[in-house]
């Protein structure tokens, strides 16, 4: 067994320094995932302590042989998040303010920018970091060749590859679906 798969049971079997270790290790991608999605701090820390309680809850129907912790605890991240944001919505739909949430013709594009925001943490450096600065911060090419510090052509096959994994994950949520 690898490290995460004997977490992963340790896990499942309820051991108390496991739920530690699990947290510590997995936090900050839940929290990422959350606040890449909500974009409100206090909403993403109130979804990572969600999943968390979530997981310790159901975690015997967690199985290490079929899934890693991590990617299980995207799951139960992106189906926090979505919750989040219906409540974000009832919220404003109570405070009369419909017109500016998302409505529900909008859940697969939320459910989307979950899957690559994991996705994308799930890609590490350099190919996570160059994909941001491209998308997320708009930087060119040779901008980022620059900041990095980095031949122009190693930028541009970190940006292929990345987006070529990227592909295979989007793909493969939208066939789960």
């Amino acid at each position: 067994m690898t490290e995460p798969e004997v977490l992963g049971a340790r896990f499942r079997d309820g051991t108390a320094d496991a739920v530690r270790l699990v947290y510590e290790q997995y936090s900050s991608m839940v929290y990422s995932i959350a606040l890449r999605t909500l974009r409100n701090v206090a909403d993403a820390e109130d979804v990572t302590q969600q999943v968390f309680v979530s997981a310790w809850r159901s975690r015997d129907r967690f199985d290490p042989a079929r899934a890693p912790i991590g990617a299980w605890l995207s799951g139960i991240t992106r189906n926090a998040v979505a919750d989040a944001l219906r409540r974000r919505a009832r919220d404003r739909s109570d405070l009369g303010e419909a017109e500016d949430t998302p409505g529900p013709d909008r859940t697969d594009e939320i459910v989307d920018q979950v899957v690559v925001a994991q996705a994308l943490t799930e890609l590490g450096p350099p190919q996570q970091d160059v994909l941001e600065l491209a998308f997320f911060e708009r930087l060119t090419h040779t901008e980022i060749a620059e900041r990095m510090d980095l031949p122009l052509g190693t930028v541009k096959s970190h940006i292929n590859r990345g987006l070529r994994r990227l592909r295979t994950r989007m793909e493969g949520s939208h066939a789960s679906r």
